[in-house]
């Protein structure tokens, strides 16, 4: 009886240990892919995952386009420089460009696009609006500028860690456009560095702040939004195919 109850015992203490240490690996498994799960939310395609910051880089440069282009435009009409206006027409032509990479793009992935800039970038465009002679050129520059600096950070993000090759490839377009816009918003002479170096540590956030650097009575908003001009309205975005004709 005495043996019995000793290989009982040792029987008992192995399916303890034995318990104790499978649960600390069962339990870590199961956290290491509750919080390091890189598929979360990603789905494929014949390009490579596209991950959720993907889609959200990818309607980002539509919206850049949406207001920016109209933006450019009046620029080049209200500038009271020659380098305003240059500046206009750069983001003119850049965003026309990137507008029609961005729809093909969108088209391959089956990523539904806006037409219409969020209400962030109609207050903008509807500020600029209200704005005439060195103002608007200030407001202009400062404004553009801080935007293009904050999106500048979240194309570098995206380049550096998609791995879906038409991502990467939008990723380079945008790049080469912001830095170009960037360059010649500097030129202008306007540029509040201090100011927009203020907001940008405020903030926090990929997001332009409302209020553009420096600081500025914001005008009451308009009775309609402000929407891109008929001369320079971009295209509607393309419907976008199912996910499943999308390739995998």
């Amino acid at each position: 009886m005495r043996s019995v109850t000793g290989t009982g015992l040792v029987v008992a203490a192995l399916v303890a240990t034995a318990a104790a240490l499978l649960f600390p690996v069962l339990s870590f498994a199961g956290l290491s892919a509750a919080g390091t799960d890189i598929n979360a939310g990603t789905v494929a395609t014949r390009f490579g995952p596209l991950s959720p910051l993907d889609r959200d880089f990818v309607t980002k440069v539509r919206l850049a386009g949406l207001w920016e282009l109209p933006a450019g435009q009046q620029a080049q009409e209200r500038g009271t420089t020659k380098a305003v206006r240059t500046a206009g027409k750069h983001l003119v032509g850049g965003h026309a460009a990137l507008d029609r990479h961005v729809l093909r793009v969108a088209a391959q992935l089956g990523v539904d696009l806006p037409n219409q800039p969020n209400a962030q970038q109609q207050g903008w465009l509807a500020e600029l609006e209200a704005a005439r002679g060195t103002e608007y050129d200030r407001k202009f520059a400062n404004i553009l500028r801080l935007a293009h600096g904050k999106v500048f950070t979240v194309v570098a993000q995206v380049r550096a860690t998609t791995r879906n090759s038409l991502v990467r490839g939008l990723a380079d377009d945008a790049n080469t456009t912001v830095l170009d816009h960037i360059t010649v918003l500097e030129r202008t002479g306007d540029v509040d560095f201090d100011g927009i170096a203020r907001d940008t540590q405020a903030s926090g956030s990929p997001t332009p702040p409302a209020q553009p650097a420096p600081p500025a009575p914001t005008p009451a908003p308009p009775a309609a939004p402000a929407t891109p001009s008929a001369a320079f309205s971009l295209p509607p975005a393309v419907s976008a195919p199912p996910p499943s004709a999308v390739g995998h």
